[in-house]
Parts: structure tokens; sequence; C-alpha cells
């Protein structure tokens, strides 16, 4: 069991220092567009666009990172006040109730998205960019299957501290 878990969390790893080339390079797009526009007074027609895709890809490929770090935003107004086993409780139940129905429909949703914009080759007409859309939506379906694994994870690791044991 310990040996699946460091193998879920190196991919979690993994796929965050992957994904985190796409901020790099959201940033470098970014002051080229400030140049463009400012310094030249020749704005970019992709600018938008290309920002819009990368913030897509860098918010859906952290996913996995952001939850094995516990990145997450939490209510803090009752956490703090819950002792760690009663948290541990609160995160299995949050799984069961919130997230698995959650990321169950988002994967579904987003393989029909994939596959309806490969099958009509769907475009983005937010520019004159004309950007095909089928990358952008497997971007996010592989941040929303990266997750998953993950959050099974962190159920299995929550259910031995609950227990009051190590995973086996």
């Amino acid at each position: 069991m310990k040996k699946a878990l460091a193998v879920i969390d190196s991919i979690s790893e993994w796929s965050g220092r992957v994904f985190m080339w796409f901020l790099l390079t959201l940033m470098l797009q970014l002051c080229f567009e400030v140049f463009m526009r400012y310094v030249l007074n020749n704005p970019t027609i992709f600018s938008m666009e290309l920002a819009t895709q990368m913030g897509v890809a860098i918010g859906a490929g952290g996913l996995a990172y952001c939850h094995l770090h516990d990145g997450h935003i939490r209510v803090d107004v009752m956490w703090r006040l819950l002792s760690p086993k009663a948290r541990a409780f609160a995160d299995i139940l949050g799984s069961f109730i919130f997230c698995y129905p959650l990321m169950i429909l988002l994967i579904w949703d987003s393989v029909k998205w994939v596959q309806y914009a490969i099958q009509v080759h769907e475009i983005s007409q937010a520019s004159y960019l004309y950007p095909i859309l089928w990358p952008v939506r497997t971007v996010m379906l592989i941040g929303f299957i990266l997750f998953m694994p993950q959050e099974v994870a962190k159920l299995i690791r929550n259910v031995h501290f609950v227990r009051g044991r190590e995973p086996a």
C-alpha cells in the first residue's frame, strides 16, 4: 500500500513540475504582449486567447500537485477548532459527498467536450487567431484524471489515520 501511495504522490509531484512550465510560458507571453502593446504600440491579436488557454492548463494541470501539498482552500472557521482525527474524518466525508461526485461529473463532461471538439473541429472565436480547442480541453481532462488518484491516496491516508494506523 505504501508503495502505491508513493507512486501516486510521485505522479502528482511530477505533473505539478510539468505544468509549472506553463506558468513560465504564460509569464513570458504576457511580458511580450506588454512590450508589444506599450513600447511598440503594436498589440498582438492572440495574447488574450493564449493567456486563457495557459491559465486553463495551469489550473487543471496543477490540481493533483496542489492536493498533494494541501494547497486547496478550506473554510477555516470550524476547521481550526477540530482535532486532527476530526479533520481527517471531515475530509473523508467531504470526499464522498462533494469531491468524488464532482470529479466524476467533470471527467464525464470533459470526455464529451474533447470528443465534440475533435469531431466538429471546434475553434475558439474569442480572437482572430481561431485556435482549435481540443488541445486545451484535453489538458483539462488530463488534469481532472490526474487529480483522482491523488484524492484516493488522500482518502486512504485519512481512513488509516482515523483508525489509528499507518497505511500498509
